[in-house]
């Protein structure tokens, strides 16, 4: 009797104890962002951990200078967070160093000020290798160095800073022979539909470098406050995921394809008050490249990047030129490149005869800037760069573009206000420019090749 009746007493304990640790974790909600669009804008939905329990790394045998701990601690801490159905993974105050890290539903990986969060430059420790992207192409590649895969309601979070140690991802940034003819395998492997597990880029000469953040089929995603330095790749990566919002993010990297922020074949988005200091783009809206962008079948559509201030970029916001799955409804509006950032356009579209998708529906307002190197808006329709004498032409498709406005931009010193070349089989339709203006505008005020609708309005 006595055996039985402790028997109940730890069945109830220990039923009590999963019970409160479900419990602590199930305060974690979702909140609705209303966003005003000169489109239908679905309103984003993205997780509330701010109720949720709190995890410290430092609890699961985290120790400062010692990656391996470290990064054994964090996966723990993510799996129970997990587990519990939502909390939050605290990285405190001091210099961490890590490997990968693999993001699970209803985490939050939160840095607390002061938090330093370093990423290994050992190749090895972003295997084995999971199924990514290299320019608008599935494959098999090294891990993002943050990286969640069909997640739920996820974030990373804080006021601390991630940073990717470079030593020798910045070797990678060359691309010699060996590298290009991996690069001509998976255009093949892609242009032909081979299974995308058959498509292993992780060899002894491919080098193709991860993506920083990768958020990769996932959906209510937050990433609020962090400061960025360095990448290997693109920083900043959401591919075919939905209901997105980037807010107050700080970046630098100056490294090859550094692009800030590259939404791709993702939908409801929304990149708010975030400061983009980048050796390419600082905001880059893609859908994939060519036959796998038209396989998957996932416009880029309802993004909306405001109060942005851009240091350095090639671009303020570039589509393309992997926009084979189309991109529609964007509007850019308040945002501003700051006086002698280095800038090629603030809006360039950019496609050639390979990619199809289309693009529609492009909205820039209220934007300032000071020196630009070529002009406002420029639209090219036959960029191919190295591929075009690397690999042939498969099926040729065309990109539909029409429906772009641009009102109130102003910058102090441009080659032109707009410049725009269509293809002759398919011109550029419907254009609107009011009160675009530059105080010193070095070439010719606008270029205009297989255009129809072109408007200008003071």
């Amino acid at each position: 009797m006595i055996i039985t009746r402790n028997l109940i007493l730890l069945l109830f304990c220990s039923f009590s104890f999963f019970s409160s640790e479900k419990r602590l974790g199930s305060r974690m909600k979702l909140r609705k962002i209303e966003v005003e669009a000169p489109f239908e804008m679905p309103d984003i939905t993205v997780p509330d951990f701010s109720d949720c329990t709190e995890l410290a790394i430092t609890d699961f045998g985290a120790v400062e200078g010692q990656k391996e701990k470290t990064s054994q601690a964090i996966a723990a801490a993510i799996q129970k967070a997990n587990r519990m159905g939502g909390a939050t993974v605290t990285i405190p105050e001091g210099h961490w160093n890590t490997g990968k890290i693999h993001l699970l539903s209803n985490v939050n990986l939160h840095l607390e000020k002061g938090a330093v969060l370093e990423f290994s430059e050992n190749p090895d420790d972003y295997l084995p290798s999971v199924q990514t992207t290299w320019e608008g192409m599935e494959c098999y590649n090294y891990s993002p160095l943050i990286y969640a895969f069909g997640c739920k309601n996820v974030a990373v979070t804080g006021e601390g800073t991630l940073i990717a140690n470079m030593e020798v991802w910045k070797k990678w940034f060359a691309r010699p022979k060996a590298h290009m003819e991996n690069l001509k395998r998976l255009y093949n492997l892609s242009s032909y539909s081979k299974p995308v597990k058959e498509r292993q880029m992780v060899n002894d000469s491919a080098h193709f470098r991860p993506q920083f953040i990768q958020f990769n089929r996932c959906e209510n995603v937050l990433l609020q406050d962090i400061s960025i330095q360095q990448s290997p790749f693109w920083t900043i990566h959401p591919f075919m995921s939905k209901n997105i919002l980037i807010s107050n993010i700080r970046v630098k990297a100056h490294g090859h394809n550094n692009d800030g922020i590259d939404p791709e074949m993702s939908q409801n988005v929304l990149i708010e008050n975030c400061v983009l200091d980048q050796g390419d783009d600082a905001i880059s809206i893609k859908s994939g490249r060519n036959q796998d962008a038209w396989r998957l079948n996932t416009p880029s559509k309802n993004i909306v990047i405001r109060n942005c201030t851009v240091k350095n970029g090639h671009q303020l916001v570039a589509l393309g030129s992997e926009l084979s799955g189309g991109i529609e409804n964007v509007l850019i509006e308040n945002c501003r490149v700051v006086e002698g950032a280095k800038l090629n356009h603030l809006l360039y579209i950019k496609t050639n005869e390979r990619r199809g998708g289309f693009v529609r529906n492009i909205y820039v307002n209220n934007v300032e800037a000071g020196r630009i190197e070529r002009g406002i808006l420029g639209v090219e329709t036959d960029v191919l760069y190295q591929w075009r004498n690397l690999v042939p032409t498969i099926e040729k498709k065309l990109t539909p573009i029409n429906n772009l406005c641009l009102r109130n931009i102003h910058a102090g010193n441009v080659k032109f206000l707009s410049s725009i070349k269509g293809a002759e089989e398919l011109p550029v339709e419907n254009v609107i420019l009011k009160n675009v203006t530059a105080d010193t505008i070095r070439g010719e005020r606008y270029i205009r090749e297989n255009v129809e609708n072109f408007n200008v309005e003071d």
